[in-house]
C-alpha cells in the first residue's frame, strides 16, 4: 500500500550571496547531523517543482532547496553572468557560506548541468550527485538568435509570446500522465512567469549560457552519480541519460517507466526510495572499504 507523507510548511528564507540575493527552503533535520541534500530545479522551473519530492526526502535528511538566479523567487540581477558555470559557483559559494561539507547535490533537467559544474569546480565540498532527467550535449545557442536578443522590444515580444501559450499544454508536454495536471498546478508553474524581471533575465540566459559539459570533461568527474530518467521523457530524450551514463565513469542509470521529463511530480516515492538506496549503499560500500 503506497503510504502518504504530510505536506511541509515551506521555510522560505533569503541569502546574500556576493551581489545577489537568492532565495532557498531549508527543511532542517532533526539529527543536527544528518546528511545535506540540495535541490537544483531545471530551466523554466523553481523550487516548486520538488514540491512532492522533499516530504519524502526530509524523512531522513536535512534538504534544501534553491531557485537559481533569474528563476522563482530569486533576485532577477542584471549583472549577474547567466552561465552553467556561473551558476555551479554560485551553488559552491552557497555551501561555503551554510558552512557545509560532503553536501549531495540533486539536479533536475539544467539542474544536472549546474550539478555537474560545481563538481568540477570544487569537488571537495560534494560527495555524490544525483542527476533526474539531466540535459547534455545541448549546443550554445546560434550568434543569429544572440544578436536578436539585443534588439529593442525583445523581452516584450518574448513575454507576450510566452504568455500566449497554453500552460496546460506545456505542462502535459513534460509528463507522461496528464491527468496530473490541475489548475493549482498550471497557477504555481505559472506564477514565476509574472515576475519583474524574469523575462529579462532568460534573455541574459540565453546569450550567457556556454554548451553544456563535453564528454572529455564529462570524464573528469569522479563523484558517484545516479541517473534517472523517464522512458517517456519528451524534452531530455532517453539516448541522453545514456549518453551521459557512458560519459560519467562512476555513473548508474535508473530508467522509469511511464514517466516523463517532469519525473518528480509524478513518480516522488520511486524517487525518493531510489534516492535513499543510492545514498545507504554509497555509505556501506565506504565503510566496508575502510
Amino acid at each position: 500500500m503506497e503510504t502518504k507523507t504530510q505536506p511541509l510548511l515551506t521555510p522560505a528564507y533569503r541569502k546574500r550571496i556576493g551581489e545577489l540575493d537568492l532565495y532557498y527552503e531549508d527543511y532542517p533535520h532533526r539529527n543536527p547531523d544528518a546528511q545535506v541534500l540540495i535541490l537544483i530545479h531545471g530551466f523554466l522551473s523553481s523550487t516548486i517543482s520538488f514540491r512532492k519530492l522533499i516530504p519524502h526526502l526530509a524523512e531522513d535528511y536535512h534538504v534544501v532547496a534553491i531557485d537559481l538566479p533569474g528563476f522563482g523567487k530569486s533576485e532577477k540581477s542584471k549583472t549577474f553572468t547567466y552561465s552553467l558555470a556561473s551558476y555551479g559557483k554560485l551553488v559552491l559559494s552557497f555551501i561555503k557560506e551554510m558552512g557545509w561539507r560532503d553536501v549531495i547535490l540533486i539536479g533536475h533537467s539544467m539542474g544536472g548541468q549546474v550539478a555537474l559544474h560545481a563538481s568540477r569546480q570544487d569537488g571537495k565540498l560534494i560527495s555524490k550527485l544525483v542527476l533526474l532527467g539531466c540535459c547534455g550535449y545541448i549546443k550554445r545557442a546560434r550568434s543569429t538568435m544572440i544578436c536578436c536578443s539585443y534588439l529593442p522590444f525583445f523581452s516584450w515580444g518574448l513575454k507576450r509570446w510566452v504568455l500566449k501559450k497554453d500552460l496546460r499544454n506545456n505542462l502535459s508536454g513534460v509528463l507522461h500522465n496528464i491527468d496530473l495536471v490541475t489548475e493549482d498546478m498550471i497557477k504555481e508553474y505559472r506564477a514565476q512567469f509574472l515576475e519583474d524581471g524574469f523575462f529579462d533575465s532568460l534573455i541574459r540566459l540565453l546569450r550567457h549560457r556556454e554548451g553544456d559539459l563535453k564528454p572529455f570533461e564529462l570524464n573528469t568527474i569522479v563523484h558517484p552519480i545516479l541517473l534517472i530518467h523517464g522512458n517517456d521523457d519528451k524534452v531530455i530524450p532517453l539516448t541522453t541519460g545514456k549518453r551521459l551514463h557512458s560519459d560519467l565513469k562512476n555513473s548508474r542509470l535508473i530508467v522509469y517507466k511511464d514517466a516523463g521529463h517532469l519525473i518528480m511530480e509524478e513518480k516522488p516515492l520511486d524517487l525518493a526510495r531510489d534516492i535513499k538506496q543510492f545514498i545507504s549503499s554509497e555509505k556501506e560500500a565506504l565503510q566496508t572499504s575502510v
